[in-house]
């Protein structure tokens, strides 16, 4: 990615390696890239497959760059950019992502308000009647008894006591109207019908309560401005006998009197905030409020700060210039996605070093779009089947259900794959048609191609010839084993020059597969022939030499022997020694390494594994540090037992390759369609070491039982991600079941007793009612318990998820994780 671009176009299938190219390096082009015509380059359109809006959620107006859309709408690569990505929980579509609203109850009853309603007025009507003894006890205490009589109080009595009797009593009835309130549950209702406008009628309802409390204040029936003319001297009242001061002072205890009563009303009903924003321009520019805070869309929650698609991390750093070009080029259609991530990318890793600024904003200004291209010159994939958003990573499987087993929030969400939960590896179970390549392999695949186009990973595909994993012109390199014109061989040993790594690797595809055999055993039987083979030859041996090694060819160990001999190689014949005398004991595994390495030692792969000076290997090494798209096409058809070989090879050669590199920014993932006698203890025990270095891998299986049981356990346990598909039998359900444990769920339980009556009168209704309705009498005794269930059992997942679904349970690099959920494929 620090080439500038200056890498040519597309080229490396039918190229030749030139002479002296050291192992591992990356397949140049065969000849100068074609010339383009004069202006931005084309840039054809992803094609998306099309999206199922979710069921509940609210619609997005949103759209990726790749939909179409009607001339004059703005340009939808700066859309998607400005689109906001809020963080959710894993496995959730972030791209205009809007959380969806909170469950709402079921429908209160109006009986219970409506009778502590008319309690309320009933008990009102009592008190001001006076018919309920001994309430109106504490006020005659505090204003002397000598102003009651029975009861009531006497005429002449001063205005004091009478306002302050007539308070007492409006309190009372304020506090009684509480009790009832929370009795009756009325603010519940409130909420239950004003639903997601909850601040608007609230301060509405609070408006309305204060046009009543301000009514009750002027036709006195709050004696509130009595109070107040009790407390002020009559002297001030009067106003020092000026009439005209007499009436400010007087609309001054009505105003304060009116404050103190709207005061409470705005402050719970938050009037500033509601209110105010509805009130003409000019009365806001009286009250100081100002503009309008604009309304908050539905659809997506709002987002701070300045818009991405303006390039704000680079006027933030001084490259003004730098950024308006982009700017410019967003805003005219000639950057997409792919283009606006990879010069994200490059300017990431250009702020690392104070010396890569100025060479980025040149080479920015200088070849904008295309700067920074990936080595192949690709500015996107040829064909997309599933929505992808390069901005985070993701890509879009399918939607959460709408099921009862599902968690309410994450109902009709979109459902999504990243590096973070790929990290962690995944594991995909489900027999065939039930959707694993189509719709979790491929958009997988697809995903990490584009990631791989902005210089952030590295992806590894394999499967079966014709598994549909994508066109050629999606991948740099295309390994077709066994067939003739494909223009890359594979290398088995990794493109190591290390013998006993090469031998350990090697070993784990021969036979690690074989229970009876021990994988290190083997790495030592095959060590002891890579090596001195390498010491004399300058390389591994290929597939017919190694054969007759293997089997104890006189003739091949006779001149390997001479050979060292002449060299003077005193360690390697030591090697050799050793191999002679195990050759032929009990236990010696070198019978099985050549029997498997047999099934490569045939006449469709003849030349395809050499490693002399016309060899055309391909190694995975080359994946270390080379953001590169690979496929690896097995003959599963005609070499089942090859393949499986083979297979197994890839993942030990992944597996080792990736724990030993030193260069861990790139995150680089192994894509297996069909994983069955693939999986051993080793890679196993690799597969759990991924995570730690910035790698992981998918695996699909059509069932468990394509995994020796005694790793069921193991693998179950490596992979952070777990995905089981319509169709999986109940002894794999049962597997997933003990990964997903139990949860603790509320269960209701009802059980009917008979009722037996003592009287001769109710036995006699009772059989009546027993002839009328043919049951018995009985009542219900409900039982409410916290009981722990299994998240998903194993007949669940084998006969009640639908053909179409699937459920999966997600975990990401940095320990979170989201429980299994039921989800329908396809976006």
């Amino acid at each position: 990615m620090d080439n500038e671009g200056t890498h040519g176009a597309r080229g490396t299938r039918g190229a030749q390696p030139p002479d002296g190219r050291p192992a591992g390096s990356v397949p140049h082009p065969a000849g100068p890239p074609p010339a383009r015509p004069p202006g931005p380059p084309p840039m054809a359109p992803p094609v998306f497959a099309p999206a199922v809006p979710a069921p509940s959620a609210e619609p997005s107006t949103a759209k990726p760059p790749g939909h179409h859309r009607p001339a004059g709408t703005g340009a939808p690569t700066a859309d998607w950019l400005n689109a906001p990505r809020p963080d959710s929980d894993p496995g959730v579509w972030r791209y205009a992502y809007v959380p969806r609203p909170a469950e709402r109850s079921s429908r209160p009853s109006l009986v219970g308000p409506a009778a502590t309603l008319v309690l309320w007025l009933l008990l009102w009507l009592l008190l001001a009647q006076r018919n309920i003894p001994y309430v109106f006890k504490p006020i005659e205490i505090i204003t002397g008894p000598e102003w009651w009589a029975f009861g009531s109080l006497r005429a002449g009595a001063p205005p004091l006591v009478e306002i302050s009797t007539t308070l007492y009593y409006q309190a009372l009835v304020v506090l009684l109207g509480f009790w009832a309130a929370r009795i009756g549950n009325w603010a519940g209702l409130f909420h239950h019908y004003a639903g997601e406008r909850l601040g608007r009628a609230r301060a509405v309802a609070t408006v309305m309560a204060a046009a009543l409390a301000l009514w009750l204040y002027f036709s006195q029936r709050v004696p509130l401005v009595g109070l107040l003319y009790s407390i002020i001297p009559q002297g001030v009242q009067q106003g020092g006998g000026n009439k005209y001061l007499a009436v400010l002072i007087s609309w001054i205890l009505y105003a304060v009197a009116a404050a103190l009563i709207i005061w409470p009303f705005a402050r719970v009903g938050e009037w500033s905030k509601e209110l105010v924003p509805l009130l003409p321009t000019r009365l806001r520019s009286l009250l100081g409020r100002g503009a309008p805070a604009p309304e908050r869309p539905r659809t997506a929650p709002t987002q701070t700060g300045p818009a991405p698609a303006e390039w704000p991390e680079l006027r933030a750093a001084g490259r003004t210039d730098a950024a308006e070009a982009l700017t410019a080029a967003v805003r005219t259609g000639r950057m997409n996605d792919v283009d606006c991530v990879r010069l994200r990318h490059a300017w990431a890793v250009a702020r690392t070093r104070a010396d890569r600024l100025e060479s980025f904003a040149e080479t920015v200004l200088r070849k904008g779009p295309t700067a920074y291209l990936h080595p192949s010159g690709d500015r996107d994939l040829p064909l997309r089947t599933a929505p992808h958003d390069p901005l985070t990573g993701q890509v879009r499987i399918g939607d959460c259900a709408d099921d009862p087993r599902n968690p309410y929030p994450r109902r009709g969400s979109g459902m999504a794959l990243e590096p973070a939960s790929l990290g962690t590896s995944l594991l995909a179970v489900g027999p065939p048609g039930s959707g694993k390549t189509a719709a979790v392999v491929r958009p997988v695949i697809e995903s990490l191609a584009i990631r791989a186009l902005t210089g952030q990973a590295a992806v590894l595909a394999v499967g079966g010839a014709g598994a549909q994993l994508g066109p050629d012109d999606a991948y740099d390199v295309v390994v077709r084993i066994g067939d003739p014109a494909s223009a890359h061989d594979f290398d088995l040993y990794g493109g190591t020059t290390d013998p006993d790594e090469a031998a350990a690797t090697l070993a784990e595809g021969l036979a690690g597969d074989l229970p009876g055999l021990d994988s290190r055993r083997a790495g030592t039987v095959l060590g002891q022939l890579l090596g001195p083979y390498r010491t004399v030859h300058g390389r591994f041996p290929g597939v017919p030499e190694l054969r007759e090694l293997l089997e104890g060819s006189v003739t091949a160990l006779t001149a390997l022997r001479q050979a060292l001999e002449a060299g003077g190689e005193h360690t390697m014949l030591r090697e050799l020694d050793a191999r002679a005398r195990q050759a032929g004991g009990a236990g010696d595994p070198a019978a099985v390494l050549a029997d498997r390495i047999a099934v490569l030692d045939r006449p469709a792969f003849a030349g395809f594994f050499s490693t002399g000076e016309d060899a055309r290997p391909f190694s995975l090494r080359s994946l270390e540090q080379h953001p590169l798209r690979v496929r690896i096409d097995l003959p599963e058809r005609a070499h089942a037992e090859a393949s499986h070989v083979l297979a197994r090879l890839v993942l030990a050669q992944f597996n080792a390759i990736t724990a030993a590199r030193s260069d861990r920014s790139l995150f680089v993932c192994l894509v297996l369609d069909d994983a069955t006698h693939t999986v051993t203890a080793e890679t196993v025990r690799g597969i759990r070491r991924l995570r730690s270095v910035n790698a992981g891998a998918v695996l699909a299986l059509r069932t468990l039982d394509d995994v020796p049981e005694a790793l069921h356990t193991a693998l179950l346990g490596s992979v952070g991600c777990n995905m089981a598909f319509a169709g999986v039998s109940t002894w794999d359900g049962k597997r997933f079941a003990e990964v997903w444990g139990k949860e603790w769920v509320e269960v209701r339980e009802v059980a009917q007793h008979g009722v037996f009556a003592d009287q001769p009168l109710t036995r006699a209704l009772h059989a009546l009612r027993k002839l009328a309705t043919g049951k018995a009498v009985t009542t219900d005794a409900v039982t409410v318990r916290q009981v722990e269930r299994e998240r998903w059992s194993a007949s669940g997942l084998a006969y009640e998820v639908a053909a179409g679904h699937a459920v999966i349970s997600l975990t990401t690099v940095d320990g979170r994780h989201a429980p299994p959920l039921l989800m329908k494929l396809g976006a």
